[in-house]
């Protein structure tokens, strides 16, 4: 219930800034003196996680250990992030309760008994929580991107930081909790192995007998399993539409429209998205045979990335399209992609009797590639700076320990440049 409510207060907010009511009840608020109406709309910041929800441990520390020790205590917590890791496990449960109210089929789900300080690869990290906090935790992030570009606030930007801070801590921990938690998750040579398991697993086509494990198909063709039923896909179908919102009031916002509200400007950014993505299937096309087929695609390919870096530049200069015009389409058509390819999954006995699963496949890569490159890029920014690991492993451990494991990665490493 507690996400829940994150989720419905930010498409609450997104559709009022999408849509400019939130600017006016605000301006009629102020002309009729109407405080209340301000204070109820930008309170909820104090329900969302984080504020409340902490009540009632910070409360049974104080009975148990009194005021000061309780003080203490929960700042200790805190720099340890143990608000990260509730966070982080509220999402895993809200997943797959979710999961089976929608679907049914509750299973256990076997984590194994491994050493605590086994160092655990980007990619096993992704596969493990992709659906149940990546994809969740970035569908946050563009509602709360969608309401500060387009979104109202009397106070500004402090009361933009008020309302959002909770959803902003709460996506960083549905993103980054696995790899603070994990060992060594910040040392540059892991980081560089992770990369290379990360993309071999990517790429790797699946088959007969290939595990998810080494696969990404094996694993996307897994992760589809709990969608049976005709309800569960009824279900989906419904939930999957909420991503429409995005394109539908983000086309109506751009400065290229000037402020032209007819359907037909919807429309019409329907058939850019078409174009999209038979460009994209012009650019993925990569024939087999060594003919003269694949020079010829090769020069196709690189005539139409340069008609579209021209195309976008003449818009610019002679149109009303901007910069931040293209940011804002691409957020819109990203959300509607996403949509068509949950729809194309839930129905896909149908996809596959037009002949379209394969393109719904290679598309469905590309997103995971950009969701994993989203996640890793910060993750490669950290290990190039040595005391970031340092300072992980004094959190994960204790000061002995810590110690003894730099000591080791050092020994390792003197090892490893010793064979090369």
């Amino acid at each position: 219930m507690t996400v829940l409510t994150v989720y419905i207060f930010l498409y609450g907010r997104v559709y009022l800034a999408l849509s400019g009511l939130d600017y006016s009840i605000s301006r009629q608020a102020r002309f009729l003196g109407n405080t209340a109406l301000d204070a109820a709309l930008n309170a909820q910041f104090l329900v969302q996680i984080g504020v409340f929800t902490a009540v009632p441990m910070i409360m049974g520390f104080i009975l148990e250990l009194g005021l000061m020790k309780a003080v203490f205590s929960f700042i200790t917590m805190q720099l340890q992030f143990c608000s990260v890791f509730f966070t982080f496990s509220l999402g895993t449960r809200t997943h797959y309760f979710g999961r089976t109210i929608l679907h049914g089929g509750a299973k256990y789900h076997a984590t194994g008994r491994g050493f605590v300080v086994r160092h655990i690869k980007f990619a096993e990290n992704y596969r493990l929580y992709s659906r149940s906090h990546f994809v969740k935790a970035l569908e946050v992030a563009l509602l709360l991107i969608i309401y500060i570009a387009y979104g109202y606030t009397k106070g500004g930007s402090s009361s933009f930081i008020l309302i959002t801070i909770s959803s902003w801590i709460l996506v960083m921990s549905w993103l980054f909790a696995p790899y603070i938690f994990n060992p060594s998750g910040f040392e540059w040579q892991k980081t560089v192995e992770d990369f290379d398991d990360w993309t071999n697993w990517l790429l790797y086509k699946g088959g007969v007998g290939v595990k998810g494990d080494n696969s990404w198909e094996s694993w996307w063709d897994g992760e589809q399993e709990h969608i049976r039923t005709f309800r569960g896909r009824i279900l989906e179908t419904i939930l999957s539409l909420r991503f429409l919102i995005f394109q539908y009031g983000i086309v109506y916002k751009l400065k290229i429209t000037h402020h032209n509200t007819s359907l037909a400007v919807y429309g019409f950014s329907w058939i850019v998205l078409l174009v999209m993505v038979l460009l994209f299937k012009l650019f993925t096309a990569t024939p087999k045979k060594s003919t003269a087929l694949p020079t010829f695609i090769r020069f196709l390919q690189g005539i139409l990335a340069l008609g579209i870096i021209a195309g976008i530049a003449l818009l610019i200069v002679f149109t009303r399209f901007t910069i931040a015009d293209l940011f804002a389409s691409a957020l819109a058509f990203i959300a509607t992609g996403w949509c068509v390819l949950c729809l194309a999954i839930t129905w896909k006995r149908i996809v596959k009797t037009l002949g379209l699963w394969d393109s719904v496949r290679e598309i469905a890569r590309m997103y995971d590639a950009g969701m994993g490159a989203l996640i890793f890029v910060p993750i490669v920014f950290f290990s190039w700076f040595p005391f970031v690991s340092t300072f992980q492993s004094r959190i994960l451990f204790n000061q002995a320990f810590s110690r003894g494991l730099e000591i080791s990665l050092i020994l390792a490493g003197n090892k490893a440049n010793q064979q090369t």
